[in-house]
């Protein structure tokens, strides 16, 4: 490689919302920022979350000289385990990032192989040809930090997910010297997070939540269920703080959830005292006025508590009447579907449900149309890179840059897998790397194609018939017939079966013919089809 460029290649996030994962390469080093999963589509049938296909890096293991986790969000470190059992590099992050990737690994068995290294924001780490600054920003999660890496090609700033909010719920605003301070030295390229690229304005401070926390408490008849992500610390410290003005106790659901708090709590993030918070089982037997649940399933997950409560089959308690159910979240793009589909069912058993569209129980930990400008005008970056995001937020991003100077040939708009080469003589946009969704279905990790998506659909539409017959002497002698997901009535299966036993000089071909187009004109539908003809 020339010594005068630094390689960027983007092995998730770019194109889509989730599994965050970005390469950086001088000569022979190899620095990974971040690590994250994505929830399925709403037609990626059996897929429990995608991660990012990584095959690239297989024959270079021995160069990756480390991995940086930007923030404890699951789009992030998600998919961290299924990294370290092929890369075993020093992983680098803020305390709390470390703790939360701490019980994510030792879930996974892998704890005690993790090379896990605490920094701080403000620290400098020098990491092979990469000299890394971490600064601070504002996000939706304590100790969320951007980078600064600096190698002799030039200094390029990831900005991680972050907000310009002045008054943060820990008081720790982004860390605006430093960005500045990056502008000085002269910054080669900004990478910048495109979230809310769509938006315009500023994204409102965590602080708002506080006030819709303390109507909800106030007009609460019951108990008091609160949704969102395992890994949202500052929302478990606003709730704690709701349920001690009010008089409520809190107890926290899902082995997620508790094992993030202890860990939260030991590290000085959670200031919860050990009298307000109660076992699940004492709370249930608690009045319902003095009882408050945070649980896991914000995002409609079926498996989560409250996908299960939505359902009635969750095992530990059921929803019932006079309960508000709070969700503290906003749908991840393409996961609507199942979020409104969770909030209509909770309706439906009888809960009132209070929701973004409905009241400011979330805001965004993302940065809106102004304070990305703010981003640029700071660091004042020769090339801009927009990340995190789907294809129209980038490009919307990419527009942004262009408003504040940015010359268009100087910003680059790719997607997962394309191959960015920079230096001080230039961008270059190169190949684009063959790979594609990496699905994990329970333990097991599957890198299919579409093809077999389109299977499950089709399977999940129009169902399987399977037919089962004996041919001899030329004729049909037997036949069975098993369906799952088709209706077949019984008329339709003894006229199937007429039709093989009159067929005269049966072949396998002949037969397999027949069947298949008896069950078309049936059905007027193709479900899978699966013919056995024994000779």
């Amino acid at each position: 490689m020339n010594k005068d460029k630094m390689r960027i290649i983007p092995l998730g996030g770019l194109g889509e919302v989730g599994k965050n994962m970005m390469v950086y390469e001088y000569e022979d080093d190899i620095l990974i920022v971040d690590t994250g999963m994505m929830f399925p589509e709403s037609d990626m049938l059996g897929v429990d979350y995608i991660i990012p296909d990584f095959n690239y890096l297989m024959d270079k293991i021995n160069r990756v000289r480390g991995i940086v986790l930007t923030h404890g969000h699951e789009d992030h470190v998600g998919a961290l385990s299924h990294v370290l059992e092929s890369i075993n590099a020093p992983i680098y992050a803020t305390p709390l990032t470390r703790g939360l990737a701490e019980v994510k690994l030792a879930r996974a068995g892998l704890l005690q192989k993790a090379d896990l290294r605490t920094v701080q924001a403000g620290d400098t780490v020098q990491i092979a040809s990469f000299k890394v600054d971490f600064f601070h920003v504002c996000h939706s999660i304590p100790d969320g930090v951007g980078l600064g890496i600096e190698t002799p090609a030039g200094l390029v700033v990831h900005s991680g997910d972050y907000k310009f909010d002045h008054t943060p719920v820990d008081n720790w605003p982004s860390d605006y010297a430093r960005l500045a301070s990056f502008s000085r030295r002269g910054v080669l390229a900004l990478l910048s997070d495109s979230t809310n690229a769509e938006r315009a304005g500023w994204t409102p401070s965590e602080k708002v939540i506080d006030s819709a926390l303390d109507m909800v408490f106030r007009k609460a008849p019951g108990r008091i269920i609160i949704a969102t992500f395992a890994s949202l610390i500052s929302r478990m410290q606003q709730a704690a703080n709701a349920a001690i003005h009010y008089g409520r106790k809190l107890a926290f659901v899902g082995p997620s959830m508790t094992d993030n708090l202890k860990m939260a709590r030991k590290l000085g993030y959670l200031d919860i005292p050990d009298d307000l918070m109660v076992p699940l089982d004492q709370a249930l037997a608690m009045k319902d006025k003095e009882v408050v649940l945070m649980c896991t399933g914000a995002q409609g997950e079926p498996a989560s508590i409250l996908g299960r409560l939505s359902t009635g089959t969750n095992r530990m308690f059921d929803l019932k009447p006079g309960d508000t159910v709070l969700l503290s979240s906003h749908p991840i793009p393409g996961n609507e579907e199942a979020v409104y589909k969770t909030i209509n069912r909770l309706f439906q058993r009888g809960a009132e449900v209070i929701y973004e569209a409905v009241a400011p129980v979330h805001v965004s930990g993302h940065a809106s149309q102004e304070e990305m400008k703010l981003l640029m005008h700071l660091v004042r970056p020769r090339y801009f890179i927009p990340i995190h995001g789907e294809l129209r937020m980038l490009r919307q991003h990419a527009k942004l840059a262009e408003d504040v100077g940015i010359l268009r040939e100087n910003i680059a708009v790719v997607q997962n897998g394309t191959v960015i080469e920079v230096s001080e003589a230039g961008m270059q946009i190169g190949e684009r790397l063959p790979g594609g969704y990496v699905f994990v279905n329970g333990s097991v990790v599957e890198d299919m194609d579409r093809s077999v998506m389109r299977e499950r659909e089709n399977l999940a539409r129009d169902g399987a018939v399977s037919v089962s017959a004996v041919i001899s002497g030329g004729r049909v002698r037997s036949v069975a017939v098993q369906t799952k997901g088709v209706n077949l009535t019984d008329e339709a299966e003894n006229g199937l079966r007429t039709r093989l036993y009159e067929l005269s000089g049966a072949t396998q071909a002949a037969a397999e013919q027949l069947i298949r187009t008896y069950i078309y004109n049936d059905l007027r539908r193709r479900p899978a089809l699966f013919v056995t003809i024994h000779e």
